[in-house]
C-alpha cells in the first residue's frame, strides 16, 4: 500500500455548536454540509456535530459539542493555545476589512502585530475561545 492519510477537516470543540459554526460560516464564506442547515423556525436545534464545506462541497471545519471548555489564556501560559487556525489575506487593506468583520462577528482581539512590514497580523479568540490568526501572506 502507498499513499498518505488525507486531512478531512479540522474539528473544534464547543459548548455552542450552531453558534460557533455560524461564526466560521460567516467569517470564511463557507456553507453547511447538506443536512446540517439550521432547523426551520420553531424547531429545536440540539445538534452535537456540524460540518462546514466550501462551495465545492469539500469539508473544511467541523464542530462537536462538549459540556465544558476552558478558554485559552494566551499569551499568558496558564491555558495554552494547543492549536490555532491561520487565515491569510493578500494585502493590508483586506486585513483591515477582515479585522472589522471578525470583531463584528464576535471575535475577541488577543494580540496584533500590524506594524510588522513583512507579515502584519491579528490574533483573535473565536466566541468559544479558540485562537485564530489573520495575516497578510
Amino acid at each position: 500500500m502507498t499513499g498518505y492519510p488525507q486531512l478531512l477537516h479540522t474539528v473544534l470543540d464547543t459548548t455552542d455548536v450552531r453558534g460557533l459554526a455560524d461564526f466560521y460560516r460567516l467569517l470564511l464564506g463557507l456553507q453547511y454540509r447538506p443536512g446540517d442547515e439550521p432547523p426551520t423556525e420553531g424547531t429545536l436545534d440540539d445538534v452535537d456535530w456540524l460540518v462546514l464545506t466550501d462551495a465545492h462541497g469539500n469539508r473544511k471545519l467541523a464542530f462537536q459539542h462538549v459540556d465544558h471548555l476552558k478558554r485559552t489564556t494566551w499569551p499568558l501560559p496558564d491555558v495554552p493555545m494547543q492549536m490555532h487556525l491561520d487565515l491569510s489575506v493578500p494585502d493590508r487593506e483586506t486585513l483591515a476589512y477582515q479585522h472589522s468583520r471578525a470583531l463584528a462577528l464576535g471575535a475577541e482581539l488577543l494580540f496584533h502585530r500590524t506594524e510588522d512590514p513583512d507579515e502584519p497580523l491579528y490574533v483573535y479568540a473565536d466566541p468559544a475561545g479558540h485562537p485564530f490568526c489573520i495575516f497578510v501572506a
